[in-house]
């Protein structure tokens, strides 16, 4: 029988488990606390000098900053596992971490299913390749393309915060994050080994397919050698970057069909080092996936032919092209977490409902096409679709594109992120902004915009005259229909083009 186990903590608080160890990390045993609130975990073999003050730095300095220096602050403790506390225990150091949200965790799986069981952690693993999500997560637990862009939003937003405060993970991999496919929530682990920039080196190098070719390439060099590579920043941006292919597409982006040499391992090491080549490069041709060497578990995602990174849409087709191709082999081109989390938001904003019922992905990135198809199922977009392109203003009475638009759905809701370009959905977005401003509907065989809750639309002719839409009150989105948002600062207008199937 577990015995329960009392502790001080160094910061003097009370720490209460039981010395039972209920998991087991690659160097750490975890025991569980009393009222299951968190976990303590116990470095199985004695921490150097150097590490506690890592690990101090982390508990003690860098998380108060993060999560208490600032009215945002509370908003993160849902992005990250980051320990709270510091306890010794038979010569052995430990930190407390909040334990993980149930939503974190596998529930509602029939008994019978013979992988995945109730109660395992939603590593992100699962959710990364097509072998693994194809043959051994249930339909149920897969979430939606929609959800699944929900997903990498949090993690692009949590690496954001992170590199902020100067501090990179340096193991940024699917072992590291929890995720859940079905809310499109994240969470960053393993926090205790975090790089501090010119005060802690990495503890590890990282999880192979996530190490940054450079990292990879300079492996077998001293750690003092100045051309040894070792993960920072720009290695993280790496690895977002192909965790985010991952999430999205199910196969890794250097994972192809070139045998670099007959040694499995030095083969290994050339792929995803020093001759590491994007499997959808452009003009190469070197390292395109076999589809017919593939299992039929790999199968449509692991075949880009069948589904290519385009799919993603035009955003983040260029960011994976600026990591993948031009930043591959310079970590300077890679695009920050905060593009990426920009990039994504933008994403979530071309994305329609797939008309296909059965279909497993439920929604798809609009082509920009005047015949949508899913490019997960093949079902064609039947229908008036309504796009609007958005404008701001940089002068008074003149507006200029974005480049950015909002493809529209029936029951769609609109935001103030939408209406105004000085509003952003973020840890500082204010309570007011959250809520619902608009919402479109499909009504007697027309689409309309109804005004909910802003006091300056406008219907704009082709003269610059202005008719006001009361809140209350709707406007159809016909072809070529100007309608201004907002009159204030950053207030955007919206011109209307449908694309007839």
């Amino acid at each position: 029988m577990a015995n329960k186990v009392t502790l001080t903590a160094t910061d003097g608080s009370t720490v209460e488990f039981y010395d039972e160890i209920k998991a087991q990390g690659g160097v750490k045993d975890v025991y569980f606390s009393v009222d299951k609130t968190y976990v303590v975990a116990f470095y199985r073999k004695p921490v150097n000098a150097n590490d506690k003050a890592r690990i101090n730095d982390i508990v003690n300095i860098h998380r108060p900053r993060i999560f208490t220096a600032d009215k945002a602050g509370q908003y993160w403790t849902d992005f990250f596992a980051w320990p709270t506390k510091i306890v010794e225990w038979k010569g052995l150091t430990g930190i407390v971490i909040p334990f993980y949200d149930k939503k974190f965790f596998f529930s509602g799986i029939d008994p019978s299913w013979a992988f995945i069981k109730n109660g395992q952690e939603k590593n992100g693993k699962w959710f990364s390749s097509a072998k693994l999500i194809n043959r051994f997560v249930p339909a149920s637990q897969k979430g939606t393309f929609l959800t699944r862009l929900h997903m990498c939003i949090k993690i692009a937003r949590a690496i954001r915060r992170l590199h902020a405060a100067g501090l990179a993970h340096s193991d940024l991999s699917y072992n590291n994050v929890l995720v859940d496919p079905l809310s499109g929530s994240a969470c960053i682990i393993d926090c205790d080994g975090l790089v501090v920039p010119h005060k802690f080196p990495p503890e590890v190098v990282g999880t192979p397919g996530f190490i940054a070719p450079e990292v990879l390439a300079t492996k077998g060099l001293k750690i003092d050698d100045p051309k040894k590579n070792l993960p920072q920043i720009t290695t993280d941006r790496y690895a977002l970057a192909v965790l985010i292919y991952t999430f999205l597409l199910n196969r890794h982006p250097l994972d192809g069909g070139k045998v670099w040499d007959t040694d499995p391992q030095k083969d290994d090491d050339m792929r995803f080092g020093s001759h590491a080549l994007f499997v959808e490069h452009p003009t190469d041709a070197t390292n395109r996936v076999k589809s017919d060497q593939l299992a039929s578990s790999q199968l449509p995602q692991g075949d880009p032919v069948k589904m290519p990174y385009t799919l993603c849409g035009p955003y983040l087709k260029s960011l994976f092209d600026r990591v993948f191709i031009d930043g591959l082999h310079n970590p300077s081109m890679r695009p920050s977490a905060a593009e990426w989390e920009d990039a994504l938001v933008r994403t979530t904003d071309l994305v329609q409902p797939c008309q296909n019922p059965g279909c497993e992905a439920h929604w798809f990135v609009f082509d920009n096409t005047t015949q949508p198809r899913c490019p997960f199922c093949g079902k064609a977009y039947h229908g008036q679709l309504p796009v609007l392109n958005f404008y701001y203003s940089p002068s008074h009475g003149k507006f200029m594109s974005e480049n950015s638009r909002l493809m529209v759905y029936d029951k769609q809701t609109l935001y103030m992120w939408h209406v105004n370009r000085l509003v952003e959905p973020n840890e500082k977005t204010k309570d007011e902004d959250k809520k619902p401003v608009g919402d479109f509907h499909f009504h007697n065989s027309q689409w309309i915009l109804i005004n909910r809750r802003l006091p300056g639309m406008f219907d704009i002719s082709s003269d610059g005259s202005k008719q006001q839409i009361p809140v209350g009150q709707y406007v159809p989105l016909t072809e070529g229909r100007r309608i201004l948002l907002s009159t204030e600062d950053g207030g955007r207008l919206i011109v209307v083009q449908l694309v007839n199937n």
